[in-house]
């Protein structure tokens, strides 16, 4: 493994300086990187296409070991999830501690592990008992972690779709909804304590696809337009995500708190969707996500924040063919499984053309990849 290290690396400093190189730059977002297909590149193919594009950031909905293991020593920052149907056993702090030891111990420090999503929307749903067991197995994680002395490095929260909103504009006015209090006063005091962020879903998609007549298109993909000023605060807004970040930040501060930071964990747009999903398209979805990786790169923050840039991951990084729902559920990909691009945005990075069947020899497997990595630096050499 120390020398399919070594080989890539130098393959990205040549491949940086060949004429016919990537184009390679340091991206300003993370990644969404789920897997609810069957016919994705291996996370070892996955891996070499993030480090080409310079991506630091990634986020799974699970804690997949074939992925961890093909990030180990890549410097990539991982976010790995426990899924609602696994909330009643993290409950039990000694459960919460055998799923570290198994799933996160194994993988560090060689793998980037720095938070752990408990469960994901569970406030957005209907099911009260799932709820209930929301805090007190994300209480039973953190302790696990404390336990095993690795608090300080990996962090513990979970993540929100904006249906937890029952006020949000203006974004001043901006407040939780009132059945939910019961559930969002305590995550919050306990995000506060642990220093842990509040993680928001966010889609502008959504609101135009409801009200296609009434949303500007331009207000949502970051063009030009003429905004909306907040009454309260005098605040102007140009774009939806602000607006929605900044009614998350006033619902936050309503139940008390201002020390607890807003992250997007998901936010994106579908390349394609069915006739009654509007703008749904591959023009929208390369300008709502090259629009918002520019505004990123200008480190700014929300009119009610600038000096506080958002961390945001971008859902998603590849189509994923087996998800359930309307056709755009299956069409938020940066990405074709082929490594193709879905729409041009700016940048274009290396899948490698290999492929492994899943019980192949590991050892036959890396020596393969070894020799390929080899001619590939000999022939970059010899030209």
């Amino acid at each position: 493994m120390a020398s399919y290290t070594v080989l890539f690396r130098i393959i990205l400093v040549l491949l940086s300086l060949s004429d016919s190189a990537v184009h390679v730059l340091s991206l300003s977002f993370g990644i969404n990187y789920g897997q609810i297909a069957n016919n994705l590149p291996s996370p070892s193919r996955v891996s070499v296409l993030l480090q080409t594009l310079n991506v630091s950031r990634v986020k799974l909905y699970d804690a997949d070991p074939n992925v961890l293991q093909a990030f180990s020593n890549s410097q990539v920052d991982f976010i790995i999830g426990l899924g609602n149907e696994t909330l009643q056993n993290m409950k039990d702090p000694l459960k919460a501690q055998a799923w570290i030891q198994q799933h996160v111990q194994p993988h560090l420090p060689q793998t980037k592990i720095t938070c752990i999503t408990v469960g994901n929307e569970i406030l957005g749903g209907s099911d009260a008992q799932l709820m209930s067991y929301l805090l007190p197995a994300m209480q039973s994680v953190y302790e696990a972690l404390v336990d095993l002395g690795l608090s300080k490095q990996v962090t513990v929260t979970t993540a929100h779709s904006l249906t937890i909103l029952g006020d949000s504009y203006p974004p001043s006015s901006g407040r939780f909804r009132q059945d939910l209090a019961e559930y969002i006063q305590p995550i919050l005091s306990f995000l506060a304590q642990v220093n842990s962020p509040f993680l928001i879903n966010a889609y502008p998609y959504f609101a135009y696809k409801d009200n296609p007549g009434e949303v500007p298109l331009e207000y949502v993909l970051f063009q030009p337009n003429s905004g909306m000023v907040d009454s309260v605060t005098n605040l102007h807004y140009d774009n939806m995500l602000d607006a929605q970040i900044d009614a998350v930040y006033a619902a936050i501060k309503a139940m008390g708190h201002t020390d607890v930071e807003v992250r997007i964990s998901e936010t994106g747009w579908p390349s394609k969707g069915d006739p009654n999903e509007a703008g749904a398209t591959p023009e929208n979805a390369g300008l709502y996500n090259g629009n918002l990786m520019r505004k990123l790169e200008e480190r700014k923050g929300t009119p009610a924040k600038p000096s506080v840039p958002i961390e945001m991951y971008v859902f998603a990084l590849f189509n994923e063919d087996l998800k359930p729902g309307p056709a755009s559920e299956r069409n938020y990909g940066l990405y074709y499984p082929d490594g193709t691009p879905v729409y041009d945005i700016g940048f274009k990075g290396y899948l490698p053309q290999l492929t492994f069947s899943a019980d192949s020899n590991k050892n036959n497997v890396l020596s393969i990849f070894n020799f390929l990595l080899f001619l590939i630096v000999y022939l970059l050499l010899s030209a």
